[in-house]
């Protein structure tokens, strides 16, 4: 609320001499009212009569429609929504469309009204446990709370819808700040026989305030001016003992003196709440009077009408000792402390408190921390009951690592996970400290036999659900692949050419070619496409698991197929087979095919040779079958080489020739004649 008052004068400042207007009072409090009027800042009721200059949201926010129709106009917008009230009108405007929004709070208060107005689908305001209890069977919902409802009726409230809605989404919308006041003003009123409550009547949050202090403190007053403060307040044994709490046989609740507890709503000015304070400290009959220090916590006295300023200044001294006396530091407080001293089971350390916090070990994530060091640490508990004020650095980083999880959700970005225990139905994994689990389902692209083999794996995941009360998600390794995927074959298809060479890894064979991966996306080299030669099948050339180089032939995105070549990577063996097989080189073949003048000799893929029937053997044949078979390895001598009617002569009989010349030579005598008078013999 004060924000929202600096905000409304700010504004009216910015543009002097041009209007400023707010939408609906901007606080419950007519005196601020009227000193914002003062500075040109007017009350609007409605649209209609805003036609130019600035108008100022106030703190409960308005619904989409109405802000819209704000910036249509043309009007500069001074938007005082309260953070807490932005947070739950952007968490309901992004549920999923047509889902039902149950908004928990009244219906004719503003904050509900503005929430209302920036859902996607139907909305229904429940006030009261038992208006929950009477809403329809619905198969799925999202709850939200009007900020400042007491946290316990909110979770009563979730306890019964949770019986009429099959899948309820919980966000925890209360404002911290809200719930703090309220619970130390039930402290304030446990302890006291008086209570005052400074606020208007109009304010939802001090009425809640006013119930609270009420049903523990019977005399409770509600102060919204000096006037409404009882000129006599003294009271007698008896009315005291009949104000007291009948559960309460405290000292402080003794027949001799009154107690008078004094707090205020968030709306309420500063300067009225010292005022009050002032008054009370004043009157001689009161035996003793405290403060709600969240009351005070933040002074401004800009906000104190001119009128108030000479009280003000006479009492500034007094007010000066009575706020140096009050708590500083709150529960759920982050604060940054030096460490003072480190002991075997906790750590000491300043916060600039008037007493030193101690941290646990077991609150420690940091358990190397040594005096000197700075950490940031979270106030558990102000007071443990021995002077202590407990800390902890584990809420902190938790927060942190929450804050950072909610923040890489709501980019719709990866996050890294170690798997921790099988459960039954999936897989529980610890992300940052946050409990994650993934549901079997979500685990692989494939179905998952063991889940076991999961646990102590590091894996990447997508948040597919929050549940923000209970910071627990739902993550989904198979979506992370899924997207990874996807991103990896649209960058792949963004760098492929036609043309172009790259390298490739063999994923797997089928008969009709192999499926090579090449950086995200898989391409068919087709088995034509494997060798220059003749292939059977894709195994006698590639194997799954090798790095091969291939050649882009053909991309069809539409499809997205894509054609590559292996063969095209290597040189045709036609292309080099005169500098590779000169005449009379000896090489091995094997005899693919027979015809009726010859056999073909493979000499390697892509690359046959004839050898004529008369060079099949030494002696003269009927049909080249009596000398060779298909299949047969054989040595053969090259004749010649003709690159241009690609083909190549060999013979088999010079080789023979050539090795019984060997072996003639080799043993004198023996052998040599033998063959060659035969062959002349054969000849003639």
């Amino acid at each position: 609320m004060r924000s929202a008052v600096q905000i409304a004068k700010a504004a009216s400042r910015k543009y002097p001499g041009e209007p400023c207007a707010t939408l609906g009072p901007l606080i419950h409090n007519p005196q601020v009212l009227e000193q914002l009027a003062k500075e040109g800042v007017r009350t609007s009721y409605g649209l209609d009569d805003i036609d130019s200059g600035t108008v100022v949201i106030r703190s409960h926010g308005v619904g989409k429609a109405l802000l819209d129709a704000c910036y249509a106009k043309g009007l500069v917008v001074a938007d005082a929504t309260c953070p807490h009230v932005k947070r739950m009108h952007r968490m309901v405007a992004q549920a999923e469309p047509g889902l039902p929004v149950i908004i928990v709070g009244r219906a004719d208060h503003p904050e509900v009204q503005g929430t209302a107005g920036w859902a996607q689908g139907p909305v229904t305001v429940v006030e009261s446990v038992e208006a929950a209890e009477s809403l329809p069977e619905m198969r799925g919902a999202l709850v939200v709370a009007q900020t400042t409802i007491p946290n316990g009726l909110y979770r009563s409230i979730i306890r019964a819808l949770e019986r009429r809605v099959d899948r309820l989404t919980v966000l925890d919308t209360v404002c911290p700040a809200t719930a703090m006041r309220q619970a130390e003003a039930r402290e304030l009123a446990q302890w006291a026989n008086m209570m005052l409550v400074v606020g208007s009547s109009l304010s939802s949050n001090t009425r809640e305030l006013y119930e609270t202090c009420r049903a523990r403190c019977p005399r409770t007053i509600l102060i919204e001016s000096l006037d409404d403060i009882p000129e006599d307040i003294r009271m007698d044994s008896a009315n005291l003992n009949d104000s007291a709490n009948p559960m309460d046989n405290s000292p402080a609740r003794s027949r001799a003196e009154l107690n008078v507890g004094i707090t205020a709503g968030a709306s309420t000015p500063d300067w009225l709440y010292k005022e009050v304070v002032n008054r009370m400290n004043d009157k001689e009959n009161v035996t003793q009077a405290t403060v709600d220090p969240q009351a005070v916590e933040s002074v401004n006295p800009v906000d104190a009408p001119k009128d108030a300023s000479a009280d003000a200044d006479a009492n500034a001294s007094f007010m000066a000792d009575i706020e140096a006396t009050l708590v500083k530091i709150r529960p759920g407080q982050t604060v940054t402390g030096t460490v003072v001293q480190v002991t075997e089971d906790e750590i000491c350390v300043n916060i600039g408190f008037k007493s030193d916090g101690l941290v646990k070990r077991g609150d420690l994530i940091n358990k190397d921390v040594k005096v000197g060091d700075e950490i940031d640490v979270e106030v558990i508990k102000v007071n443990d009951g021995e002077g202590n004020v407990l800390l902890s650095q584990r809420n902190v980083v938790s927060r942190k690592n929450w804050d950072a999880l909610m923040a890489k959700y709501d980019a719709n970005e990866f996050i890294e996970g170690v798997g921790k225990e099988a459960v039954k139905g999936g897989l529980i994994a610890n992300v940052l400290g946050v409990r994650a689990f993934i549901p079997a389902s979500q685990l692989s692209q494939r179905y998952v036999d063991k889940i076991e083999d999961f646990v102590g794996k590091p894996m990447k995941l997508k948040i597919i659900e929050v549940d923000r009360s209970k910071k627990r998600i739902v993550c989904s390794r198979k979506a992370a692949i899924a997207e990874e995927v996807a991103l990896k074959k649209k960058e792949a298809w963004s760098r492929l050419n036609e043309g172009e060479v790259i390298m490739g890894t063999v994923r797997r064979l089928t008969d009709f070619g192999a499926f090579v991966d090449i950086g995200g996306v898989d391409g068919l080299v087709h088995v034509t496409d494997l060798s220059w030669g003749r292939v059977r099948h894709p195994n006698e050339v590639v194997q799954p698991g090798q790095e091969i180089q291939v050649k882009v032939l053909a991309l069809d995105p539409e499809r997205e197929r894509i054609q590559l070549g292996y063969k095209q990577t290597q040189p045709r063996p036609w292309d080099i087979a005169e500098e590779k097989y000169p005449p009379g080189l000896i090489v091995e073949g094997r005899i693919v095919r027979t015809t009726t003048f010859g056999a073909f000799v493979e000499l390697e893929p892509g690359l046959d040779g004839l050898v004529h029937i008369s060079q099949c053997a030494l002696s003269r044949i009927a049909k080249v079958e009596d000398a060779v078979e298909v299949g047969q390895v054989v040595r053969v001598k090259v004749l010649g080489v003709d690159p241009v009617a690609k083909r190549i002569s060999l013979s088999i009989r010079a080789v023979l020739e050539d090795e019984a010349f060997i072996y003639s030579n080799d043993i004198p005598g023996e052998g040599f004649d033998t063959v060659y008078s035969d062959e002349v013999g054969l000849a003639e």
